[in-house]
């Protein structure tokens, strides 16, 4: 088969036609697409896009090979489901929407540095060591970028310092804070006895009790941590983005818990001033 010179020739050609901005343009769209696609992994809405994705390609066969019927029935399906979109992903442009209004949307803000976060983390490992052992029921929700303002208004203010024993009081059995969720924001609880969300997830496990379900519940609604300490068995969980990770041992939390307090800016610097220290 004889070499088609054109197609080098057309190709060079349309790379010619790109400019700087037409680069930057397409880099801009792709960040984009990769964070719509980060807040969407693993959420019940990247099922309903798989779905939605797979219409789409039958619609275009189906026109394809000209079955008129079934195409129409299928275009009128799609029109019917863009109308129906925002209703389905009503959570996750919530999501969407508050991480753009609060400037999160391009990444994580500024917590603490690493000795404040390791001395909150150290604080409340050792709280929540103490809750298990005791089975004393507790929710602990870690407020991250988005802002909890509306979850805290329903219980108590109270805008303390962290520290083990502060909470070990907070929840302590048949007091009004106990039954509800204490809110943390950095270093400080800011208010206790709240109220959250309990999620619509029917397929969850009757093991769970309502704590966990609000737990699950407001990690569907929002980017927080929250931890759950069992009243019935004392197991620790933690809830994120709609799932739960039972059964954890104090060092696992540990791990899980310094992402959400460490600010990798003070990272940087600290690992500067080091350098220069080696100097």
């Amino acid at each position: 088969m004889p070499f088609d010179i054109t197609m080098p020739i057309q190709f060079h050609g349309i790379l010619s036609t790109i400019g700087w901005f037409d680069v930057l343009d397409i880099i801009i769209v792709a960040v984009i697409l990769y964070k719509i696609y980060v807040m969407l992994k693993d959420t019940r809405a990247i099922t309903l896009v798989k779905g939605v994705l797979v219409l789409l390609v039958v619609t275009l066969i189906c026109s394809w090979f000209e079955l008129h019927v079934i195409s129409w029935l299928l275009q009128k399906t799609v029109t019917l489901l863009f109308v129906a979109l925002p209703i389905v992903f009503q959570p996750e442009l919530r999501r969407a929407l508050e991480h753009l209004g609060q400037g999160s949307f391009w990444g994580a803000q500024t917590l603490l540095n690493d000795e404040q976060a390791r001395s909150v983390v150290n604080e409340l490992t050792k709280a929540v060591k103490q809750l298990s052992a005791t089975k004393t029921g507790a929710l602990l929700v870690i407020e991250r970028d988005m802002g909890l303002n509306d979850i805290s208004a329903t219980g108590i203010r109270i805008e303390g310092l962290i520290s083990a024993d502060f909470l070990l009081n907070v929840f302590i059995v048949n007091t009004p804070l106990h039954d509800g969720a204490a809110v943390i924001r950095g270093n400080r609880l800011i208010a206790a006895g709240c109220l959250l969300p309990l999620t619509e997830n029917r397929s969850l496990s009757t093991e769970l009790g309502t704590r966990h379900r609000a737990a699950i519940g407001l990690s569907e609604q929002c980017d927080a941590l929250v931890v759950v300490v069992s009243e019935e068995t004392g197991t620790i969980s933690v809830a994120e983005n709609g799932h739960i990770m039972r059964h954890l041992d104090i060092d696992t939390l540990r791990a899980v818990l310094m992402p959400a307090f460490a600010s990798p800016q003070e990272s940087i610097r600290d690992m500067v001033r080091n350098w220069r220290k080696k100097k």
